[in-house]
């Protein structure tokens, strides 16, 4: 009897182990559990990229922000310049009918003057004919030309005194007009040469403005390609999640039918040991610990502060690539805020930076900047010296010398830049002046 009941009882725990052990429910979980690993590195993958393209997509935003700022900079100087171009030639068809008129008044006076010139000379005769004073007649018939008959008449004290008085102011009126006719002439030249840098500076804006926009759509085009990409990893990460969401509920399902499975075979040993009438050991079997729980640690990026200008040779680095190029502009503290500068503006704001009053913002030009300080040799150059240059005019273009023979300043092509003085245009340029503040 005790035999059989140990066999029985053999039986029974030999079923249940085989039971509990479950190799085939063992085998599939495993293999989910596997692909749910391989999935997960997949979505971090995947979300590693979603990241990048993120970044990217901020960075080219910010890059897109900055160029749409600098367009609008250069439209505005765009608009600056052509009115001040337009009001120039203006000043220039006005200052040339002043000359135009002033030239037929001289002409007029002149042909009125050698009728006087003829006038006198008549007296002359008449006052030699009837006895007058030879040496009169010689000094004013041997002149070599009106004017100098003028002075010859002017000087002899024979000519009664309302001839000399007539002569005398028709002399003064031909001088006035032809200071003013050479003052005119003057202003015509200077406004002629302020046209041709204005001419110039509206194509290199308008050039500069064609490339800004080629560059603001090959970003744009950019920003669009990464969207997409963007969008197809988003689309993957979804369709991973979802697979690893299905293979997490399968395992679940699979280990809660493995533990019903466990459970109906324990309780058919228990009921076969109670029909044997015999006791039954019951098997402890450990119960499935959790999975160890997942854990990510996310890196927050950290971004080191902007580096502070400590001079003028550094202090004007803030403006490269934000700002443009006004004729006449950085005189006021609106043309400031929005980086419109022209050369001597430029330099006096730089100074002002670093507690240096150059003069009043209003009158700064390249002349009043050539005498802000003492004149050094060019072989003694040092950073933070004046440099000047012969453009549309002579000392017409101002910088700041930076060393390595380049300097910074508002050049009308870039906005402020640095530019390199020891070749090319700028060395053709540099007219020797160097000027230490």
């Amino acid at each position: 009897m005790k035999k059989k009941m140990l066999l029985l009882n053999t039986t029974v725990l030999l079923g249940l182990g085989g039971v509990l052990s479950t190799p085939a429910y063992a085998s599939t979980i495993q293999d989910m559990e596997s692909q749910k690993s391989q999935i997960q590195n997949q979505r971090q993958d995947v979300q590693s990229n979603i990241k990048a393209a993120s970044d990217e997509l901020t960075r080219l935003q910010a890059e897109q922000d900055q160029m749409k700022a600098q367009l609008e900079r250069l439209t505005l100087a765009e608009e600056e310049n052509n009115k001040k171009a337009q009001k120039t030639e203006a000043d220039i068809k006005e200052t040339s009918k002043q000359v135009d008129q002033l030239e037929k008044e001289i002409k007029l006076l002149q042909e009125k003057l050698e009728k006087r010139n003829d006038i006198l000379k008549d007296r002359a005769r008449s006052m030699q004919e009837s006895g007058g004073n030879v040496e009169y007649l010689q000094v004013l018939l041997g002149s070599s030309s009106f004017g100098d008959f003028v002075d010859r008449a002017l000087a002899v004290s024979t000519i009664v005194d309302a001839d000399r008085g007539i002569l005398k102011e028709t002399k003064n009126m031909q001088d006035e007009l032809k200071t003013k006719q050479a003052d005119v002439k003057s202003k015509l030249a200077s406004l002629e040469d302020m046209k041709a840098e204005l001419d110039e500076m509206t194509v290199q804006l308008a050039a500069q403005k064609k490339q800004k926009d080629a560059l603001a759509k090959e970003l744009k085009d950019k920003e669009a390609k990464n969207e997409e990409l963007k969008a197809s990893l988003q689309s993957k990460d979804s369709s991973l999640a979802n697979e690893q969401s299905t293979l997490e509920q399968n395992i679940k399902d699979q280990k809660a039918a493995e533990e019903a499975a466990k459970e109906a075979a324990k309780k058919a040993a228990e009921q076969a040991q109670k029909a044997a009438a015999a006791p039954a050991e019951k098997a402890d079997s450990p119960s499935p610990k959790a999975a160890p729980k997942a854990s990510s640690n996310d890196v927050a990026p950290t971004s080191a502060p902007a580096p502070k200008a400590s001079n003028v040779v550094t202090v004007g680095n803030r403006w490269i690539g934000n700002s443009a190029y006004v004729f006449g502009g950085g005189r006021s503290q609106s043309d400031i805020n929005h980086g419109l500068f022209d050369c001597s503006s430029f330099v006096h704001w730089a100074y002002s930076q670093v507690g240096v009053n150059l003069g009043p913002l209003g009158s700064v030009s390249t002349e009043t900047l050539k005498h802000a300080g003492t004149q050094v040799s060019s072989s003694q150059m040092q950073p933070g010296d004046l440099v000047f240059f012969d453009t549309y005019k002579k000392d017409g273009h101002v910088g700041i010398y930076v060393g390595g023979g380049k300097f910074i300043g508002a050049q009308s092509s870039t906005g402020v830049a640095i530019a390199n003085m020891s070749s090319g245009y700028w060395k053709q340029k540099f007219n020797g002046r160097v000027v230490r503040i």
